[in-house]
């Protein structure tokens, strides 16, 4: 499988002493991984127990490919990242705005939480979703993580219904925000 882009959003773009850029070949999907299990450990040992908390290298490698991939590095070490798709393929069912963009995986190593990470990375996903065309974005998360429901919120999601994943053992909470209302 190949990460390399010539879009020019592929660029890398600095945050603090380290950067950002669009995962690529050469990356390390087992590193990925392991950020993902590091980010989500909280959750799982709240008993909420999201894909990312115990996906397979080779999961995350699929869910890679459903989207852009984007990583931020310090020095080496790889300590947050968020994938983005737009439009956002939905199931049928699920509450999600036709077109609408998503996210997922958005995850920060358990050390740079509180740095402002999180937010960059946030704001990264709703400008590529926007820039790919789409006015809407769509997200889901546990409806247990009420810290994480109510960050979504400060930042201008909406609650528009809930959905079940078969890969999860609770219910999410589904959040869109419009993009064209900043």
């Amino acid at each position: 499988m190949t990460f390399r882009s010539t879009d020019p959003a592929a660029r890398e773009r600095p945050f603090g002493l380290g950067t950002v850029r669009r995962f690529a070949e050469g990356d390390s999907a087992e590193q990925l991984t392991r950020l993902l299990h590091l980010a989500y450990a909280d959750h799982a040992a709240a008993g909420r127990v999201f894909f990312a908390s115990y996906q397979s290298a080779q999961d995350t490698a699929y869910r890679l490919g459903k989207g852009e991939c984007w990583v931020a590095f310090q020095g080496d070490e790889m300590v947050a990242t968020v994938t983005v798709a737009a439009p956002f393929a939905a199931p049928e069912g699920y509450p999600a705005p036709a077109g609408a963009g998503s996210f997922w995986q958005l995850a920060v190593e358990p050390s740079w939480r509180g740095t402002g990470l999180g937010q960059r990375l946030l704001v990264l996903a709703e400008e590529r979703i926007a820039a790919l065309g789409c006015g809407q974005i769509v997200i889901d998360t546990s409806s247990q993580a009420s810290e994480l429901v109510g960050w979504y919120r400060r930042h201008g999601y909406v609650t528009v219904g809930t959905w079940r994943w078969d890969v999860t053992n609770y219910e999410s909470v589904v959040l869109v925000k419009d993009l064209l209302a900043r």
